[in-house]
């Protein structure tokens, strides 16, 4: 039930998934919509199981009076499944707090980590970087800062295959002193921790593959985010109306649609699908708002395809070693 587009979208996606992806799936919601959606999606004879959830989480709900009201949410019972071995991971396209909170409260935290951080991948000119927390902690301390930054290391090993991610902390100058009190203590724990930390990162420096982490507090990391999101669809665009413009330069458009259409798909959150959750004893990814079915069956796939590489069994060694 989760997404702008839910559950239609939510339905076909997962519907793709299983077609296309060979992948396993458990709808979670409201039995007879859902039967509904999956019968219009053409998938009833997939095998795809429904799981009844009476009850949902609402964009503009405050997600926790919300679960505590509804103990019968599907993210609630989503979450549930995965802590009991039922299910290897979720993913939800909702209500990002609300699956926050129900993920962290059905699998636990791994040691020495506080709180969950949510991990994007973001496009450079170099290769993929993580940024991490892009909107699961709004508040954050210094110590926070830290252990998304070793969170993100390990997932940098282990899904990049990165020997020794370099770390940035996302500031407004390079210089140590630089920044409010958070980002300056927290540039202080860094610099002292066992990680490749080279400093500061300022904004301009987001896209150009000097930071294989990016390090932020969640309010920082999801308007950061979004900015990057709606720049890449004004350039897109400007350019289709420039290009568009005169004869020639409609030759041209023609003649670079696929340089284009590569770009769309390095810098479209739809391609990745989902962003999981680091420091939690259990798989949960998170959707865009807006996902459409394509957008579920990537994130459909990326949480099967990290749940068969045992992430949160690396997540855990690479904690502690």
């Amino acid at each position: 039930m989760g997404g702008d587009l839910a559950p239609a979208a939510v339905v076909a996606g997962a519907v793709n998934a299983v077609r296309r992806q060979a992948a396993q799936v458990a709808l979670v919601g409201p039995q007879e919509r859902i039967q509904a959606e999956l019968s219009d999606a053409g998938g009833t004879d997939l095998g795809i199981v429904i799981v009844d959830a009476p009850e949902f989480v609402g964009m503009d709900e405050a997600p926790l009076s919300a679960l505590r009201r509804k103990p019968r949410a599907s993210v609630r019972v989503a979450a549930a499944l995965v802590a009991s071995g039922e299910a290897s991971a979720m993913f939800s396209a909702g209500h990002t707090g609300a699956t926050f909170l129900a993920a962290r409260s059905a699998f636990g935290m791994l040691n020495a980590i506080e709180r969950p951080a949510l991990a994007v991948t973001i496009p450079t000119r170099t290769g993929p970087a993580i940024l991490l927390d892009a909107g699961a902690n709004l508040d954050c301390r210094p110590e926070h800062l830290l252990q998304f930054a070793v969170l993100g290391s390990a997932y940098a090993r282990a899904v990049l295959g990165i020997a020794r991610p370099n770390v940035g902390l996302l500031s407004v100058g390079e210089e140590p002193g630089k920044g409010n009190d958070l980002i300056r203590e927290a540039h202080a724990l860094l610099a002292g921790a066992p990680l490749t930390f080279i400093g500061n990162l300022e904004a301009r420096e987001f896209f150009t593959g000097r930071a294989d982490v990016i390090v932020c507090d969640g309010f920082t990391g999801n308007i950061a985010l979004k900015v990057g999101e709606g720049m890449v669809d004004a350039a897109e665009n400007m350019l289709r109306e420039e290009l568009g413009a005169e004869l020639v330069s409609q030759i041209g458009s023609l003649l670079t649609r696929r340089a284009f259409t590569r770009l769309k798909q390095r810098v479209d959150y739809a391609e990745k699908g989902g962003a999981p959750l680091l420091g939690l004893n259990g798989l949960a990814l998170v959707g865009h708002g807006r996902s459409s079915p394509q957008a579920i069956e990537n994130g459909i796939a990326m949480a099967a395809r990290l749940a068969e590489q045992g992430l949160v069994a690396q997540m855990t060694e690479a904690l502690r070693s």
